[in-house]
């Protein structure tokens, strides 16, 4: 059994995310999710959602079998655990593929690094959002 990890933060659950975990579980049999913990979030604002209420939500879409919070010290306590023969990062995740390989080899985890496909807009959608971000700007400027 090909065993594959995808992680994000998915906060404020939209398209979008679903596209990169469909994209991501094609790559094996099982994807385990792990949910960013708020408080590790530093690349870009904290989420909206708590973190117990997105790795619910992430744990109720259709292409994961499980999903759990990532460890606050350590971003590879989980990876340890699941012991994955892929990793899918999202099409527009600030991870480097060859950064994360090298990393992983330092850390005696043997697994392949690729990025999941971008989902194109759906041109009979209009104003279709596949950015939390975006969502909140929609958000501000109809509701603000």
């Amino acid at each position: 059994m090909k065993q594959v990890v995808a992680q994000g933060t998915f906060d404020l659950l939209h398209p979008g995310h679903l596209h990169y975990l469909t994209d991501a579980k094609s790559y094996g049999d099982r994807l385990d999710v792990i949910v960013a913990r708020a408080e590790n979030v530093t690349h870009k604002p904290k989420p909206i959602v708590p973190d117990r209420q997105r790795l619910e939500m992430v744990n109720a879409l259709d292409p994961v079998d499980d999903a759990r919070l990532g460890h606050l010290e350590d971003f590879f306590v989980p990876i340890r655990e699941i012991d994955p023969d892929v990793i899918v990062l999202g099409h527009d995740q600030h991870h480097d593929e060859e950064t994360l390989s090298g990393m992983l080899a330092a850390e005696g985890i043997d697994c392949s690094v690729v990025r999941a496909s971008a989902r194109d807009p759906d041109p009979e959608s209009e104003g279709e959002l596949l950015s939390t971000g975006r969502i909140i700007d929609r958000i501000c400027d109809r509701r603000c």
